[in-house]
């Protein structure tokens, strides 16, 4: 699908509502700046938040605005894997280039069910599969054998690994095929997950800082491990603060100081905490990020 920088980007809202015209702001502003794929309606665009009609109005705004000039995927992932069809079928007519698939999250399942799971969306669409492995949301981690029982089938193509396990990814890397890729979910785990021989990284970061994140993949694909680092380095404390509470709570806060959309979430989510938001701001002033 890609290699280097996938950002996966926010969902802006005005006044309860879908802002259309600050995603296609968003969208420009990213394929201006480097980014490598669009991954759509995943945890950080509040997809859980939003419903079928909206979703749709999403991926087509994104299709529309992005023209084909990068990949888009989209997450289509559900605890109800009927659902997760019905997602993935609606992406793949709406022009989606992948799609990414969650774990099933509260119900959880067994390593069987899992592959069941998974294999069900994927048999449903000829669009390739990038499976997303995210326990610390989900409660259930996917494990290597369970990863390369799903390499096996032809339209899985890769994995999100958002574990944070360096020693699972290795082992990862050792089963599947060299083909299979492998992407950090975690921000602050690039270089590592280069290291142990992936492919790039579907980022939060990449909505506020793109350019720099792609410069970091690039440094390391080219063989310049003291500047991928440095970057690593560099924007370590800014990742940090995005996390600092709830994904996508901060970057939104960060993209409203940047006037690129409304600090508006939709509940459960509420905005971010005055304290941490004077601290992410500092770190965004000394960056020259705003």
């Amino acid at each position: 699908m890609f290699k280097g920088a996938g950002v996966a980007i926010v969902t802006p809202f005005r006044d309860g509502k879908f802002d259309k015209e600050a995603y296609e702001g968003l969208i420009e502003f990213q394929i201006q700046n480097k980014t490598q794929a669009l991954i759509v309606l995943g945890t950080t665009g509040e997809a859980s938040t939003l419903d079928y009609e909206e979703r749709a109005e999403v991926i087509k705004t994104a299709v529309e605005k992005n023209a084909k000039r990068i990949p888009i995927i989209v997450g289509t992932g559900s605890n109800c894997t009927a659902t997760a069809v019905k997602y993935t079928k609606q992406a793949e007519e709406l022009g989606a280039d992948g799609i990414l698939l969650v774990t099933p999250y509260y119900n959880k399942c067994t390593n069987k069910g899992m592959i069941e799971h998974f294999t069900e969306v994927a048999k449903n669409t000829k669009l390739p599969v990038i499976l997303y492995n995210v326990p610390g949301r989900t409660a259930v981690n996917i494990p290597p054998d369970v990863i390369v029982s799903m390499s096996k089938v032809e339209n899985v193509i890769g994995v999100k690994e958002a574990s944070g396990n360096v020693s699972q990814i290795l082992e990862i890397k050792r089963l599947v095929p060299e083909d299979f890729m492998i992407y950090s979910g975690n921000d602050d785990q690039v270089i590592p997950i280069y290291a142990c021989g992936g492919h790039g990284v579907i980022s939060v970061a990449s909505n506020v800082i793109p350019k720099e994140m792609q410069e970091m993949c690039e440094a390391f694909m080219e063989g310049n491990l003291d500047e991928a680092l440095r970057l690593q380095l560099e924007y370590k404390k800014f990742i940090d603060l995005l996390f600092s509470e709830v994904n996508p709570i901060p970057v939104k806060a960060a993209l409203a100081e940047m006037r690129y959309i409304e600090d508006e979430l939709r509940l459960p989510l509420t905005p971010m905490e005055e304290s941490n938001k004077i601290k992410l701001i500092q770190e965004m002033k000394r960056l020259n990020l705003n």
